[in-house]
């Protein structure tokens, strides 16, 4: 689903390497978890994944298709819930919805059906008629989330998707990556909740200083240390 070969990206002139070498092949049917300190590359990975940034080198491989040759057919496999709801404040969340249809070509009797399934989800009926301006930041995250997601892309790219989210809608988005999941599809998502990721990934990759340190299940990280966390794992990588 997923295929990234030897990618890598510097910033100042190629004094500062975001990302390093990095290569890692996601799977369908799998929720990969992608950890890092801050600073560690993982935004810069995300941000090319989805082409908001041209690699210095390196391939991008997206539902079968190469993100630098076929960009568009690529970006629409991809449902991308970024770090910051960055959103148009000036619309309501409806016309905003409908925008994210119109982009992504949903048909209007499925858009209909999808736009109140994460409504409803939400709790965001009674709002989304009010400009996203008078919006919260948990609010905000909502919408995008919905509007990321109404296409039904096979691969859903997220960016600390749960940070803003009330208790309610993060148990439902894991739910839902889940269910998504199950179908055959993919879930490659970034969080600092190391709770999360442990109970929910099915692989977890740590990237540290742009380089990808470790990647397997969490069986295969714990090296056959049952007793150890993903924390303690985490914490042991990061600082040799």
């Amino acid at each position: 689903m997923l295929r990234i070969s030897n990618l890598s990206k510097s910033y100042n002139r190629g004094t500062v390497k975001a990302v390093d070498n990095l290569s890692l092949l996601v799977k369908p049917g799998e929720i990969f978890g992608f950890l890092g300190p801050n600073g560690a590359g993982k935004t810069t990975t995300i941000k090319m994944i989805v082409g908001l940034l041209k690699p210095d080198k390196g391939s991008i491989i997206v539902n079968g298709y190469d993100t630098r040759k076929n960009s568009i057919e690529a970006k629409k496999s991809i449902g991308y819930v970024p770090d910051t709801p960055v959103v148009y404040d000036r619309l309501t969340g409806m016309e905003y919805l409908n925008f994210m249809a119109d982009v992504y070509q949903v048909p209007a009797d499925r858009r209909k059906e999808r736009i109140n399934y994460f409504l409803e989800m939400f709790d965001l009926v009674d709002a989304v008629g009010d400009l996203i301006k008078s919006y919260s930041h948990g609010m905000k995250q909502k919408i995008v989330l919905a509007g990321a997601l109404l296409h039904e892309p096979a691969l859903w790219i997220m960016d600390e998707p749960m940070v803003g989210l009330d208790p309610k809608s993060s148990h439902l988005l894991k739910e839902l990556m889940r269910q998504h999941c199950e179908k055959g599809n993919t879930v490659f998502f970034s969080t600092h909740i190391l709770e999360v990721a442990e109970r929910l990934c099915d692989r977890i990759g740590i990237i540290h200083r742009g380089k990808l340190i470790a990647v397997g299940t969490l069986d295969e990280l714990r090296g056959g240390e049952q007793a150890e966390t993903l924390e303690n794992i985490f914490l042991e990588l990061t600082e040799q």
